[in-house]
């Protein structure tokens, strides 16, 4: 029988958990996933958790980082003047504020 592999810290992870989310929540995710930099099961089980996510600056993160501002710009371009920003790019926007805090040492 082959070895069961384990983590750094020697714990077999045996049970799988799944759960449904819509395509908007799942882009959503993996938007979040991307400029974490971590793996996508590392990051929602630290989200479910509850426990801390440093994001450690790498050409990934700021590829995926990029990629995120790139549209929040265009989609910013694309409200026309009163019109009030949707809940998604507030929460993208967010998302970028906490991660390039987080990247320059501060706390957000």
């Amino acid at each position: 029988m082959s070895a069961k592999i384990t983590d750094r810290h020697n714990r077999h992870r045996s049970i799988t958990v799944g759960f449904r989310v819509s395509p908007e929540e799942n882009e959503q995710i993996n938007r979040a996933v991307a400029v974490s930099g971590l793996p996508k099961q590392e990051y929602c089980y630290r989200r479910c958790l509850d426990r801390e996510i440093t994001v450690l600056p790498n050409p990934r993160v700021y590829k995926a980082l990029k990629t995120l501002l790139t549209e929040v710009l265009a989609e910013l371009k694309r409200l026309s003047q009163g019109e009030q920003p949707s809940e998604e790019l507030l929460e993208d926007i967010a998302l970028i504020t906490k991660v390039m805090g987080g990247m320059k040492g501060e706390s957000a």
